[in-house]
């Protein structure tokens, strides 16, 4: 199978894998929209100029060889010394040099992250797109190791192979002048004749490299796909570890622990597999690139050596020959030693840009999917909520209405009624907009002047105060603004914790956070409220203080309610039924419900 495809497939995309040229094309749009090309450019050409010193003061370090070892011969004691000093200069100059690009490395692969972070976090975050993005199967899956571990690699491996590309070219281009220079005059003898061969040292370095990186690229070649499996399987792993972090309540209640346990055992078995698998491509490849490195230590003085022992060369001159050497076949082995490394990079680019585009697609898919299938007809600039013909369909369930024609003036209080089962959440999920898998006609007010509030209340964790304003800022609304508003919903016990940072998702019960987004409301002040099956979700205590405060104080806002009835309320004056029926694979086909 190709290896493209391959990739496509361990990292849960299953669009035609784009080329790596497109990728990495893809890649520099997404951080040029985010705003930090600029300071991405001067750090660049800061690096341009340290990086060029750098090589500069290596080439005046190289040359050092020769005077320095032909004192060592002769046993001349003041250019020893003398030489002594002039390392010194170059060794400090190299020091100040090597300092000042680690710290533009590091500034540069922050950038980097910070860049593509922004970029792709605004793209994902777009209305309505992480949720389409979640519904569009194996891709959707875990989007914070895309957004926060794909993104720390990929910016941090970029840098450093894009650095050490540049430096190694550089430095390559510097000594082989040198080496070929100091190759002048070797010759080979055969057929009875003596033969030059001009820049000899450096086609024996050039061989060298290419032998070894030819080698490691054909050993090494299978990490790619290895490495791609292995961070998604990774991110499995965390998921169900999260997921049991956050259920572990419920999870004890049902005494799941050992399903659970079997669960992350399996996924763990998985890890294991593909790290074993890369633990042997890996160990393979090591015969190569360590078995070059040790022969690398003599392998300068072997090649050089014919010529120090039929010429005049002094052992300053072999010595300096050997320190070009050296440089030329390092910077030629830079793909040989890095092969590990841009096959980890290559899978890292796959896994942000396929991401990338799958966030992009979502908005075309949806669009698709529209057109082929049971269009509804939408806007929000009504001053009243109008509902005629609506049929939601799915694969699992219909859902209508009855009576099919529905209309909530400002001021009344309708509900929804429907048993379990009977698609509320997917009527209310089409009501907000979320699922547009329908037919029929919605007119509803304007998005600032509704308020949608479902079955489960997301309370954002951090400052309560933060919490309680979401989205806004907690800056919009004076503290005894809050104050009061949690005290009309029987939460004033909290105004205290209101600077205060926790999970509150997870110290709150239900029901108080329902009564939190009630104050939220009471905040923002909105003209319609629509809800699923909120009511249902209250204590007794909560529900009649709700209830008066519906009946009292928020008697002006139009209420749709979606419910199951189970518990008779009297803000509502007006039910309408919600009618099940059978799903149809026509309609939604590929995509789950809500």
């Amino acid at each position: 199978m190709d290896g493209r495809r391959i990739l496509a497939e361990r990292t849960g995309t299953t669009a035609p894998p784009a080329r790596l040229g497109a990728q990495i094309r893809d890649t520099l749009g997404l951080f040029r929209s985010s705003g930090f090309g600029r300071r991405a450019a001067l750090l660049v050409a800061a690096l341009v100029g340290v990086i060029g010193l750098t090589a500069y003061m290596q080439i005046r370090l190289n040359a050092w060889n020769e005077p320095f070892y032909d004192a060592l011969t002769r046993k001349d004691m003041a250019a020893f010394v003398t030489q002594l000093g002039v390392f010194a200069v170059l060794a400090g100059v190299l020091l100040v040099l090597n300092v000042s690009q680690l710290w533009l490395d590091q500034t540069m692969k922050l950038t980097l992250r910070r860049g593509l972070f922004r970029a792709l976090v605004r793209d994902w975050m777009a209305p309505g797109r992480a949720l389409r993005l979640s519904r569009a199967g194996k891709i959707g899956e875990n989007p914070d190791q895309r957004l926060q571990a794909d993104v720390d690699q990929l910016a941090d491996l970029s840098a450093a192979l894009g650095i050490g590309l540049f430096q190694a070219t550089l430095l390559l281009g510097s000594f082989i002048g040198v080496l070929w220079r100091k190759s002048e005059g070797f010759s080979l003898s055969f057929g009875g004749q003596s033969h030059e061969i001009p820049g000899f040292m450096v086609w024996c370095a050039l061989f060298y490299a290419v032998a070894a990186s030819w080698l490691s690229w054909r050993v090494g070649r299978p990490l790619v796909a290895l490495r791609a499996e292995e961070s998604a399987r990774e991110a499995v792993l965390r998921f169900d570890l999260v997921r049991i972090s956050e259920a572990a309540g419920r999870i004890a209640l049902e005494r799941g622990e050992r399903a659970e346990t079997s669960r992350i055992e399996t996924s763990f078995a998985g890890v294991v597999g593909i790290v074993e698998a890369v633990i042997l491509a890996t160990a393979n490849l090591t015969w190569v690139t360590a078995g070059y490195g040790w022969f690398t230590l003599v392998a300068p003085i072997l090649v050089a050596a014919p010529f120090y022992f039929t010429s005049d060369m002094s052992i300053g001159e072999l010595m300096m020959v050997a320190g070009a050497f050296t440089q030329v076949q390092g910077s030629l082995r830079w793909f040989v030693s890095n092969f590990a490394v841009i096959a980890t990079w290559r899978a890292t680019l796959f896994r942000v840009t396929s991401f990338h585009r799958a966030v992009l697609a979502v908005d075309r898919a949806e669009a698709a999917a529209e057109a082929a299938g049971p269009r509804i007809d939408r806007r929000e600039d009504a001053g009243r909520i109008e509902i005629a013909g609506l049929h939601v369909v799915t694969p699992q369930v219909g859902v209508r209405l009855d009576p099919p024609e529905v209309i909530v003036g400002p001021g009344e209080r309708v509900l929804l009624h429907g048993g379990s089962g009977s698609g509320k959440t997917l009527l209310f999920d089409t009501l907000a907009g979320l699922w547009t898998r329908a037919e029929g006609h919605i007119a509803m007010p304007p998005p600032d002047r509704v308020m949608y509030l479902p079955t489960r209340a997301y309370v954002p964790p951090g400052r309560l105060d933060l919490a309680l304003c979401y989205p806004e800022p907690a800056e919009r609304y004076g503290h005894d603004q809050m104050v009061a508003a949690l005290d009309a919903v029987g939460l004033g016990h909290l105004s205290a914790a209101l600077g205060e940072s926790g999970r509150w998702d997870q110290l709150l019960g239900q029901s108080d956070k329902q009564c939190l987004v009630f104050a939220r409301a009471l905040l923002r002040c909105p003209d319609w409220l629509v809800m699923d099956d909120v009511l249902d979700q209250l204590d007794p205590e909560a529900l009649t203080r709700i209830e008066a405060l519906l009946q009292g104080r928020l008697a002006r806002l139009g209420v749709l309610g979606i419910g199951d009835g189970a518990t008779p309320s009297p803000v509502f004056g007006r039910v309408v039924q919600i009618v099940a029926e059978p799903g149809s694979a026509r309609h939604g086909a590929g995509t789950a419900a809500p």
